[in-house]
């Protein structure tokens, strides 16, 4: 592996920005951006060989892209009462679409990806609460859409008896060991006879992630809460954005090329 320091690792970038439109080294992989270009650098993935390591990450993007990333897991408090699977899941689940077929007929699911703007379809939406100084759940019978009347009948019209939340300083002190200083690498595509190319062309720097910033873009939907919860497994909670809102979590913002 090779070893780099923070200016050979610009270096390097530039090299690659230099060689122009470069296929993908993973077709038909999302993630075949970020493969290719480790690849490119000699580098395992998520493991930059340069000083101090454990404080940049290495993230590339499509330019253009809407896809949602995952940036961490956590579950919601309080956490002793497992409020996903013994609380949300059987209260306000619905029958999992494989329910009799893969699963048991009794299987539900809670699987929705929720923010602060906008109601789901099923009532639910995330709030900041700047009193309280915590990230809740929230659902309101009213909101509910149409096509899931039925459902509503059978959950009632109450609201949330336990509100599920995140502490803010719990949130972004989680947060901030996982949004690490970054290279922030945006590439264009293009396809060729089914294949796909990047030209990585854009390379900027991110540090000091500040956790105001962080809630801030909460409140204004630049992060998403995930759930993926079933009678028989919960896949976690997560906490996701857009690849492109990166840079609003951070303090010093320096483009490079």
């Amino acid at each position: 592996m090779q070893l780099y320091t923070k200016a050979d690792l610009i270096d390097a970038l530039k090299a690659i920005r230099d060689r122009g439109w470069i296929e993908n080294a993973r077709q038909g992989n999302d993630g075949g951006i970020g493969n290719t270009l480790e690849d490119l650098l000699g580098i395992e993935e998520n493991n930059l060989p340069i000083p101090n390591a454990a404080e940049w990450e290495l993230k590339s993007v499509r330019k253009g892209t809407t896809a949602l990333t995952t940036l961490f897991h956590v579950e919601p408090s309080p956490r002793a009462a497992k409020i996903v699977a013994q609380y949300l899941l059987p209260r306000y689940g619905w029958r999992h679409k494989d329910a009799g077929k893969k699963y048991p007929e009794t299987e539900l699911s809670f699987r929705q990806t929720i923010h602060a703007g906008a109601y789901s379809d099923r009532g639910f939406r995330v709030v900041v609460n700047r009193a309280e100084r915590r990230v809740e759940i929230e659902f309101d019978p009213a909101q509910v859409g149409e096509k899931h009347k039925e459902w509503l009948d059978h959950v009632g019209t109450s609201t949330l008896e336990i509100v599920p939340y995140w502490g803010f300083q719990d949130l972004t002190h989680k947060a901030g060991t996982k949004l690490m200083n970054i290279f922030y690498v945006q590439a264009d595509r293009r396809r060729e006879g089914g294949r796909e190319f990047f030209h990585y062309n854009s390379l900027t720097m991110l540090q000091q992630f500040n956790p105001d910033k962080f809630i801030n873009a909460i409140e204004k939907s630049l992060i998403y809460i995930d759930f993926d919860a079933r009678t028989g497994h919960n896949h976690g909670t997560k906490f996701r954005t857009r690849l492109n809102a990166f840079p609003k979590f951070y303090d010093i913002v320096e483009t490079i090329f």
